[in-house]
């Protein structure tokens, strides 16, 4: 059975004393919910405060985004290797707000999910479609054009190594998350589309729903049986709404 898995994202967000309060609030929170598992992925200055603090927990940490390059002159950039050297165990990939500032291509992301499992980092890789793509119908042929450019990179077997996020980008920091049958629609599509290529992966790769995720739509998404659990953004801003997240996760595990 795949477990839930939360995960904050909490993007360009966060000061030092902030962190401490949210990592070690979580930490206490979230003692009883241990049939889901939990991860945050914060700005990658504050990923040694993380190790510092979650080190031996039950909750893991990640980047937010990381270079197809191991090393070199590429100045601003954070690689794979630095990333697991702050004990990072995930990273986010292909995320919409890099796509659609041009940092991101759907061959530039096969390249960095290949570059992270690599290195040791379980890559949670985001697709997702434009609101006028979603009104034009073009929400499974984008998903699966997005996932395809991975598994050319890599081969199916290996895209079991991550975690797959459906997140509409229409959705994403709108207040206006898609409904649970939506969501269930499309990954229920994209689980279908897996399992042709492969049933181990396809029944076993866990995918999250993300966009507008919060408390209040948290139990009826999450009761979907193909959302595995959820990337989780403005709402990992406040403790109190990610713990009722994280324990929505759990009832329903």
């Amino acid at each position: 059975m795949r477990r839930k898995l939360v995960v904050a994202n909490r993007k360009m967000h966060g000061t030092i004393p902030g962190n401490k309060a949210f990592l070690e609030g979580l930490l206490e929170r979230t003692k009883e919910y241990r049939d889901s598992e939990y991860a945050v992925c914060l700005p990658h200055p504050y990923l040694y405060q993380a190790q510092s603090i979650l080190t031996g927990t039950p909750i893991a940490w990640g980047g937010q985004n990381m270079s197809r390059n191991d090393d070199g002159p590429y100045t601003g950039s954070v690689s794979a290797r630095m990333l697991v050297e702050f004990g990072c165990g995930y990273v986010i990939i292909g995320h919409s707000e890099r796509r659609l500032r041009g940092q991101d291509s759907d061959n530039s992301v096969g390249e960095r999910f290949q570059v992270a499992t690599r290195a040791g980092l379980k890559p949670i890789f985001c697709m997702g479609e434009t609101l006028e793509e979603f009104e034009q119908g073009l929400t499974d042929l984008v998903t699966i054009r997005q996932l395809n450019a991975v598994i050319q990179q890599i081969g199916i077997k290996n895209l079991a190594k991550g975690v797959l996020a459906y997140e509409p980008i229409w959705a994403i920091g709108t207040g206006e998350a898609a409904s649970p049958e939506h969501a269930q629609t499309i990954l229920h599509f994209l689980r279908g589309y897996l399992i042709l290529k492969d049933t181990e992966v396809g029944n076993n790769i866990r995918i999250l729903y993300g966009g507008s995720l919060k408390a209040q739509n948290a139990a009826q998404l999450f009761g979907m049986p193909d959302i595995d659990g959820g990337l989780v953004g403005s709402a990992s801003l406040n403790t109190e709404e990610f713990v009722e997240i994280c324990q929505a996760a759990n009832l329903s595990s």
